[in-house]
């Protein structure tokens, strides 16, 4: 209970109570608010926190995103050290500054812990623990907006010939192919692939069910990735060594980023393959209404980012429409 409802019990009594049972009844609801208030900061904070995750757990909220609320509200937990009803803005920003300073680290990644911050408070607020989320009053966090970088076609080339083994070729196939997810990537079962149709079955954040296509070269290989397997594992991708283990989101990133060094084509990751599709599809001509589909974007303004990564479209249209 909080002091709107409160007003909003007075309002609608207002007709059927006299003006002393009016007062009696306000006071009695102030003080129970005041109880419940009390008994709510004595909660531990880590224990208010623990119930968090475990709604956004609830929600469908994936792993990854999970551990980095933890990280960030735990990390804030520890340096503002009142009860959580008794955190104010200024706490909040002072924790922030001092984050920055002791990680020395971007305004980005400052800005998201912000972020986590304000979902954080917005739920305590939403859950009548606090009254009022202390980091409205904060703002985002101004940032660089840098033109962020897509594979180009020779580097591609570069990496394909660079993968020894076939299961990395696969894998990068078909991460260039579909645009997914690496948490999608790790998560498919060969079972989820249809060669015939060259479309598989990812489930994405919040768990969420959408297909995905590759192309003839990703089946090919994929399919000789298949055939040679010597294990039982029904995971599609998995170690080159006995026990031939499901591979892991980290197992992935660090198998793409020793190919990237070892064929010394700058920095490359799962996440770039996904820009590469889904820049491609654009500039191609594929409505943005699709690329959001295949990516499996909740907002298209999401999809939009990736609509803006390559510069070149903005200066073939004034060639071709203005110059």
């Amino acid at each position: 209970m909080n002091a709107n409802m409160v007003y909003g019990i007075l309002s609608k009594m207002s007709e059927e109570l006299s003006s002393n049972q009016m007062k009696r009844l306000q006071k009695v609801l102030f003080l129970e608010m005041e109880n419940n208030q009390e008994q709510q900061e004595t909660r531990d904070n880590l224990d208010i926190m623990q119930t968090f995750l475990v709604a956004k757990e609830i929600e469908g909220c994936s792993k990854r995103t999970i551990e980095f609320y933890k990280y960030t509200i735990s990390g804030m937990l520890s340096v503002v050290d009142v009860p959580i009803a008794q955190i104010e803005t200024e706490h909040i920003r002072n924790y922030l500054s001092i984050f920055q300073k002791r990680n020395d680290c971007s305004k980005t990644t400052v800005d998201n812990v912000r972020r986590n911050l304000s979902s954080f408070f917005a739920w305590l607020e939403e859950e009548n623990f606090i009254l009022k989320s202390p980091v409205r009053r904060i703002h985002k966090i101004k940032t660089p907006k840098l033109v962020k970088e897509v594979i180009p076609d020779e580097e591609l080339e570069i990496l394909r010939d660079g993968c020894v083994k076939i299961r990395d070729l696969a894998m990068i196939e078909l991460l260039v192919s579909t645009g997914i997810r690496v948490g999608e990537l790790v998560n498919l079962k060969i079972s989820d692939i249809d060669f015939n149709e060259r479309e598989c079955i990812v489930y994405g954040k919040g768990d969420k069910e959408r297909k995905a296509y590759f192309d003839a070269k990703a089946k090919l290989h994929l399919q000789e990735y298949v055939e040679q397997r010597k294990d039982e594992s029904e995971w599609l991708f998995v170690s080159l060594k006995y026990p031939y283990e499901h591979l892991t989101i980290n197992g992935v990133e660090s198998r793409i980023r020793s190919i990237g060094k070892k064929c010394e084509v700058g920095r490359i990751y799962p996440h770039k393959f996904r820009r590469t599709m889904a820049t491609k599809a654009i500039d191609k001509g594929m409505p943005i209404e699709q690329v959001q589909q295949l990516l499996g974007h909740q907002q298209i303004d999401t999809t939009m980012h990736y609509a803006m990564v390559n510069q070149s479209n903005v200066k073939n249209s004034h060639r071709k429409y203005i110059s």
